[in-house]
């Protein structure tokens, strides 16, 4: 299944620091997402326009998960020649990622 079918997102941007938020729709599906959005998994997917480290920081009061990715925006928003390699398109690009299902 996709994350987005058990999931949602938030995302921010400073200077050539983006970060995404995956946040569970339900509580009882956060276990799945923690372990199946890694941070080596959102590296991998970002690979080419992720060229630092990514950090992950759990949330599980609220099922949240914080993807923080250094030297992802080109040299920031304001110097970046992509029309929009940040924010809303590095979310929908993270909710595609095929997860398991619930059941496996």
């Amino acid at each position: 299944m996709k994350l987005r079918d058990i999931a949602h997102s938030r995302t921010g941007d400073k200077g050539d620091i983006s970060n995404i938020s995956v946040i569970a729709f339900d509580e009882k599906d956060y276990p799945l997402i923690e372990a199946a959005v890694t941070p080596e998994r959102v590296k991998e997917l970002f690979r080419e326009v992720v060229h630092g480290e990514v950090v992950r920081h759990a949330i599980p009061g609220i099922g949240a998960l914080n993807f923080v990715m250094q030297k992802a925006l080109g040299g920031g928003v304001t110097r970046s020649l992509a029309l929009d390699a940040h924010g809303k398109c590095l979310a929908s690009a993270l909710l595609d990622l095929d997860i398991p299902d619930r059941a496996a």
